[in-house]
């Protein structure tokens, strides 16, 4: 199998990660309504941010658990520098720490799937043990969506 996902330095692997503080909106969604949940959301996310006075600066991110019933649950969210108290559905979370099964995506969002195939696909090879939690962390937004960066994690028992 082939465990590359599009450009350089976009083999799978594992790497040891800290814990990140995140603010999301919890969702459980169908696949067709994924798009338009995760905009959704990071609207909220932005209001209550904003006027919370809260710093936004990290990049977005989504942590996912394996689909249930064709449903995803799924916490799209914003990196931030520490826990805070809720804001109405925007509510404090975590990306955990550990060791990760890991792949950078190069290219558009729409790249994601195959993305995740192939690092699962990779474990699944590899004999890895996963823990059904599994996350995205948007690189900076670019207007040629070939060169859009997303690292994918997967957490390892």
């Amino acid at each position: 199998m082939n465990s590359k996902a599009g450009g350089a330095g976009s083999e799978c692997r594992i790497v040891r990660v800290e814990s990140r503080h995140t603010a999301v909106v919890k969702v459980t969604a169908p696949f067709a309504k994924l798009p338009e949940m995760q905009r959704a959301a990071r609207v909220k996310i932005a209001a209550a941010l904003a006027s919370a006075d809260a710093d936004q600066s990290g990049p977005g991110c989504t942590l996912w658990r394996p689909p249930v019933d064709g449903k995803l649950d799924m916490e799209p969210g914003v990196v931030v520098p520490r826990p805070f108290a809720p804001m109405g559905e925007v509510v404090p979370s975590l990306l955990p720490a550990g060791r990760t099964a890991h792949l950078l995506l190069t290219g558009p969002f729409e790249g994601l799937q195959g993305a995740w195939g192939t690092l699962l696909g990779w474990c699944r090879e590899k004999e890895l043990k996963l823990a059904g939690v599994n996350w995205e962390i948007y690189g900076e937004h670019q207007a040629d969506s070939s060169r859009q960066e997303t690292l994918l994690h997967a957490l390892l028992l």
